[in-house]
């Protein structure tokens, strides 16, 4: 397959598949005139990748978990951790969204947004009290 058609299968841009093979994560074979050649087995590294990044794994998360979808004699909890991991980290974000919502919710409903100068949106990003 060429780039193309495996990026229209497994739903990852080719600038994205240029960029998981110069770090990589992906090794198509080169025909004799330079072509990337994917094969069956590329195709199902970028469709696992392109889950995994879905879910929000870094990439070096990512290269572990492929190194582990590829080990037979993998353990289980090995995945589990990372994930574990990856899921306390969106917590986290969550948590930091949330008060980044509630925060900006007050500044919104504070400001008049009439044709006066004083705005407590501008008055808090700049550090002045509201």
């Amino acid at each position: 397959m060429n780039i193309g058609e495996v990026a229209e299968r497994s739903g990852i841009s080719p600038k994205t598949i240029r960029y998981y093979e110069d770090i990589g994560l992906v090794k198509p074979q080169r025909s004799d005139n330079g072509y990337r050649a994917f094969r069956e087995t590329d195709l199902h590294k970028l469709a696992f990748l392109g889950r995994a990044r879905a879910l929000g794994f870094s990439i070096e998360d990512c290269r572990t978990l492929l190194s582990l979808y590829e080990d037979e004699t993998r353990e289980s909890a090995q995945v589990k951790a990372i994930a574990k991991d990856h899921l306390k980290t969106i917590g986290r974000k969550i948590t930091e969204l949330r008060t980044m919502r509630d925060t900006l919710s007050y500044l919104v409903n504070s400001c008049q947004g009439d044709d006066r100068p004083d705005c407590p949106i501008l008055s808090d990003l700049s550090g002045q009290e509201v």
